[in-house]
């Protein structure tokens, strides 16, 4: 059944806005390091290395924070007893070499 609108479901994920920001992190990382390639034009060699090392450290802190949301999301499973979601069971047997029959 499904709930209505009106009822409440909880408070939500609490790790979606931190993700959210660590994608965000990636994504202005990434466009700051390609904005500061010195091949496409010459530049200060003080600028350039301003530029990629803050891209660096803009892409490092959203990996690291969006590794933290998904550890905490398995580890939450982990507690729960749940089991993290794996490939579907199709029922077939795994393929290996053919028997003999011996």
């Amino acid at each position: 059944m499904n709930p209505k609108p009106y009822e409440d479901r909880g408070p939500g994920d609490s790790t979606a806005a931190r993700a959210a920001l660590g994608l965000a992190l990636l994504a202005v990382g990434g466009w700051l390091l390609t904005t500061a390639r010195p091949w496409h034009r010459p530049g200060h060699p003080l600028a350039l290395a301003l530029g990629w090392t803050a891209s660096g450290a803009l892409l490092v802190c959203g990996l690291l924070l969006l590794a933290r949301c998904v550890r905490a999301v398995h580890a939450e499973a982990d507690r729960s007893g749940e089991a993290p979601p794996g490939p579907p069971d199709t029922g077939l047997r795994p393929s290996g070499p053919p028997s003999t029959g011996r």
